[in-house]
């Protein structure tokens, strides 16, 4: 024989634990709540409060005893609960009196037959919903944010326009790239680090019909072997150890329906050439850890800094996956084969840096394009910008030349040229020394010009507009 243990309540006690539960929940909603009605399971109101009667125009709650629901309380939907058995556990109610906050629960009995409805007016002042409506509408706020910060994110950042250039070989390259938008074949991105690979991607997709779709990129260089098949296609809960339980979807995934942005994929491993080689074939993969096989609408634009023909010859790179990739090659050549460029990159890197203490951005020389004209680049545009950001925080003044650069390259400075003075006698500061520099180098240029402004600026390297005021700065005159 089963005894209940010491200090502990028996069955009984425990159901009538839960009956004076229940009653204690019916009272202390009707209590406080606007109002409540029951019905029977044709809709007729059985009891209805007080207060509830008094609101709908009855003086005397028993008068609504037996009436169909709808004749007191108007649209309710007290008779839909009581004929179905499913709840409304938060609704409004138009009422002449105005909005009400109600609960309908439908009514069982204890074999699960039903018998009826009850309703609860929860509120008539929905102010007292002001802190959980608020609340709600700050998550749908910030979710909307996210979403939009998402979408941003996932967009192309660079147009053609961002790619600087005018000589021959940037406009062939921009030439080729507005080809390949308007083409949904693959595109192979061929060209050192630093060239603007990437910002040409980016063109690409921006210019194509996919334009409005995501642009995802996945450096196949930067992500540990092991983790890039899964960052790739994805996985399927609990697909290995540690993984999560939930689905995580793959790079392809993301992409569905816009641009996949392969960069360095002369560093992909083999084993995985072989699953994207299936992917661009048979446009279907599957994640890892799954049997399921997804639809792939992704447009693959690569890029590599590597040799892939030389690859392929030496059994790095599938030679059936180059000739997939390679069906519009575009080859982007480094700084040193476009020095023509290099006046209007400078140019244009130079109005993108922020301004340093509020001073105007600074010129480039004459001598300082000399100067970066003869520099190897094997940074490329990217080792560019490093320099002339570099030589724009070092330096002080309104303009960049040979010796600002010099030391931004490498901290040396720049040999004098023929016809400058170097820095004068000894106890001479170096702004005194700048100074007298200056002084004399305008001075100089001016009298060889026979004073035209213009002419001098030319030979300076400087716009006029900056000559006039270094002219008026060191007290200069000039004839025109």
């Amino acid at each position: 024989m089963s005894r209940t243990p010491p200090g502990l309540p028996g069955l009984e006690d425990y159901a009538g634990i839960r009956q004076r539960a229940i009653r204690s929940l019916f009272e202390i909603i009707e209590q406080t709540s606007n109002g409540t009605v029951i019905v029977d399971r044709d809709a007729r109101i059985v009891w209805i409060n007080q207060r509830y009667a008094q609101h709908f125009g009855l003086p005397d709650a028993a008068a609504a005893i037996g009436q169909p629901v709808e004749q007191i309380i108007p649209h309710s939907l007290l008779r839909e609960v009581a004929r179905n058995g499913q709840p409304i556990l938060l609704d409004m109610l138009e009422t002449r009196s105005g909005p009400l906050v109600v609960m309908r629960l439908p009514i069982h009995t204890d074999d699960g037959e039903l018998i009826g409805a009850i309703g609860f007016a929860l509120f008539d002042q929905l102010q007292q919903l002001a802190p959980l409506v608020t609340r709600y509408l700050r998550i749908q706020e910030e979710l909307a944010t996210t979403r939009r910060s998402l979408q941003h994110a996932r967009t192309a950042k660079y147009g053609f326009g961002h790619f600087v250039g005018s000589g021959p070989a940037s406009l062939e390259v921009k030439r080729r790239a507005r080809r390949a938008a308007a083409s949904a074949a693959a595109v192979l991105l061929l060209g050192e680090t630093g060239t603007g690979k990437e910002l040409l991607a980016h063109a690409i997709h921006g210019a194509s019909p996919r334009a409005g779709r995501p642009f995802v990129s996945i450096n196949a260089a930067a992500i540990p072997e092991s983790l890039l098949e899964a960052e790739f296609f994805g996985t399927a809960p609990g697909a290995f150890t540690g993984a999560e339980r939930r689905a995580r979807p793959g790079k392809l995934q993301i992409a569905q329906g816009g641009t996949l942005f392969l960069d360095e994929i002369g560093d992909m491993p083999l084993a995985l050439q072989a699953k994207l080689l299936r992917v661009l074939q048979e446009k279907e993969y599957e994640p890892l850890g799954s049997n399921e096989v997804l639809a792939c609408d992704v447009r693959m634009i690569a890029a590599t800094s590597r040799d892939l023909e030389a690859a392929v010859a030496e059994g790095r790179f599938r030679a059936d996956l180059y000739y997939r990739l390679n069906v519009l090659p575009i080859r982007i050549p480094p700084l040193r084969e476009r020095l023509d460029d290099l006046a209007v990159l400078a140019e244009a890197i130079l109005d993108s840096l922020p301004q340093v203490g509020g001073q105007p951005t600074p010129e480039l020389t004459a001598d300082g394009l000399a100067l970066l004209q003869r520099q190897p680049w094997p940074g490329n545009v990217r080792e560019l910008r490093n320099v002339l950001e570099r030589a724009v925080l070092l330096g002080d003044d309104s303009q960049l030349d040979a010796r600002a650069l010099a030391a931004a390259l490498d901290g040396a400075p720049a040999p004098a040229t023929a016809g400058q003075s170097l820095p004068g006698p000894s106890g001479e500061t170096y702004a005194e020394a700048r100074q007298r520099f200056d002084r004399e180098l305008l001075q100089d240029t001016l009298a060889a010009c026979g004073g035209k402004v213009d002419e001098a600026a030319r030979r300076l390297g400087l716009g006029r507009s900056t000559l006039y005021k270094k002219l008026v700065a060191l007290g200069l005159t000039s004839q025109n």
